[in-house]
């Protein structure tokens, strides 16, 4: 989402190095460039405005620390005015009191609520809870087949919703049924517009009044910059929402909406959408996305997420194999499948510090097909093929390559490459290395 103004700060950053001083002139040529790249990024102007003056006041006439150049000097400010400017620290969902506790989303139609009400609730389930799903889009009965067949796919019940009621008789009528069948969050799918309109707004109030949510959250789509800060504005001050979602954050996205809401609305960002799958829900660090926005990248949500996505027993098992030299293709084969939970390569390598600037990296975006490809010859293998690799052969490299739809060139390819991946296993063991768990937990 951010590439582009990670390039731009990266650049400036980049020409301040060299002054022993920051003086009022390079903070100032520096800060010309801060504040274009954060409008062509489609931040709100008045949030630029006041961003870059804070900077400039902090960083001007600041003395370079030992340990630092001015251009990290100013990063570090930067980051620091990043943080605060997006609510400094994360937000959990209001989950006090008595339950049940009922999330409202709220939006335009096309911002992704259904999909969002979903993956809310796989990620609520993951926390230990038992939710509920209610299709409130009468309009649409896309609407509540769509969200009645996610639900279906993460095992979570969604009310059996029908469009010849009232949407605020239908959301309370759910809460009583979720109630009653051991649910203790409810999550409401409501009706969007193509634009903010009296009609639609009313029936969003009729429904507050109803159900009384702990929640009110608007999901916003990133892709609409400052479009969707104007829309959150307009949905606070009739709502007053407690916290946004947003959503297509892994596309084209400039980056503007995750600057400028919290400051044009004084409410939190929640969780933000990395992708279509009902895992692509990432609760919303402000730290974290100030560093990945520097460039520096975001650790602790890659290692989060390995944390959670990863089996511990499964990369202890291969970590023995591994010492014992018995790690074959079909450990291989589980360790792409492991990593592929991962997300995309791309979205893994942007976590990575330093690997959103390489220029190289950028012409060279990971292909994904590459891993399917591997996965077809080594699935197109018998059980004892995988198990040792050294007994394929000329006739049974052409088997294979049959099999999985590929050239026997690719199958040569895979078996060197396995080869010199085991052999470097190996050595990575013998000198004290946890192996291939070590590289992917």
């Amino acid at each position: 989402m951010f590439e582009s103004l990670t390039e731009k700060l990266g650049r400036t950053f980049k020409d301040l190095r060299g002054h022993g001083r920051l003086s009022e002139k390079n903070i100032q040529d520096a800060l010309k460039d801060v504040r274009m790249a954060l409008l062509e990024a489609d931040v709100n102007y008045k949030v630029v405005k006041r961003l870059v003056e804070d900077i400039r006041q902090r960083a001007v006439g600041q003395e370079v620390l030992e340990s630092l150049t001015p251009g990290q000097q100013v990063i570090k400010v930067v980051n620091e005015e990043l943080i605060r400017l997006m609510g400094e620290t994360g937000h959990e969902l209001n989950l006090t009191g008595r339950s049940p506790f009922v999330f409202m989303l709220v939006g335009l139609q096309g911002s992704g609520k259904t999909t969002t009400a979903a993956k809310l609730a796989r990620h609520l389930k993951g926390k230990g809870r038992n939710p509920y799903l209610v299709p409130a889009d009468v309009y649409r009965p896309a609407a509540i087949d769509q969200l009645t067949k996610l639900g279906a796919q993460i095992a979570i019940p969604v009310h059996p919703s029908v469009q010849d009621r009232k949407p605020e008789d239908l959301c309370a009528e759910a809460i009583q049924q979720g109630t009653a069948s051991g649910s203790d969050i409810l999550l409401l799918d409501t009706a969007g517009r193509l634009h903010v309109d009296e009609a639609l707004m009313e029936e969003l109030v009729r429904i507050k009044e109803a159900v009384n949510p702990a929640e009110i959250l608007f999901v916003a789509d990133a892709m609409t910059g400052q479009d969707a800060v104007t829309v959150a504005k307009r949905f606070d001050e009739l709502l007053d929402i407690t916290g946004v979602v947003l959503t297509k954050t892994e596309g084209d996205a400039r980056g503007g909406a995750a600057l400028s809401i919290r400051a044009v609305t004084g409410k939190p960002v929640k969780f933000v959408g990395v992708g279509e799958k009902l895992d692509a829900l990432e609760p919303f660090h402000p730290e974290r996305m100030a560093s990945r926005i520097l460039g520096m990248g975001d650790m602790l949500s890659l290692i989060e997420k390995a944390q959670t996505d990863f089996d511990e027993e499964e990369a202890l098992r291969l970590q023995d194999k591994i010492k014992k030299r018995e790690f074959d293709l079909e450990d291989f084969r589980q360790q792409l499948k492991q990593v592929k939970k991962l997300g995309s390569l791309e979205s893994i390598l942007g976590m990575l510090p330093g690997m959103g600037q390489l220029k190289q990296l950028k012409k060279m975006k990971p292909d994904e097909k590459e891993l399917v490809k591997v996965e077809a010859i080594i699935n197109s293998m018998t059980r004892d093929e995988r198990r040792n690799h050294k007994l394929i052969n000329g006739s049974r490299r052409k088997r294979i390559a049959r099999g999985s739809g590929t050239k026997v060139q690719d199958v040569n390819r895979l078996l060197k490459n396995f080869a010199q991946t085991k052999k470097m296993m190996e050595q990575f063991t013998r000198k004290g290395g946890r192996g291939i768990p070590a590289l992917f937990h």
